[in-house]
């Protein structure tokens, strides 16, 4: 696909969000699982930094975050677990 084509497609859907107005439970939700995405990562990197004088290391990505940031705590000791047990 074309560049601008690409471009002209993105900037028409934020026109039309912009006059017609964007249903605020989706965008709410979505706001929310990003931001638990975020702390999920947040919560692995400060495990990441104090885990590894014990030799703890769980990877960073789109699935341990997830695991982390919606399960919390009980899901970071979860991954650890399977972590050091399983892996």
């Amino acid at each position: 696909m074309e560049p601008i084509f690409v471009i002209s497609i993105i900037a028409g859907l934020i026109l039309m969000l912009l006059f017609i107005g964007a249903p605020i439970k989706p965008v709410r939700y979505i706001g929310q699982g990003m931001i638990k995405l975020l702390i999920g990562a947040l919560f692995l990197f400060f495990l990441n930094a104090f885990g590894n004088q014990f030799g703890i290391h769980v990877p960073i990505n789109f699935a341990t975050s997830a695991i982390s940031g919606f399960l919390g705590i009980p899901g970071l000791c979860a991954l650890v677990a399977i972590q050091s047990w399983i892996l």
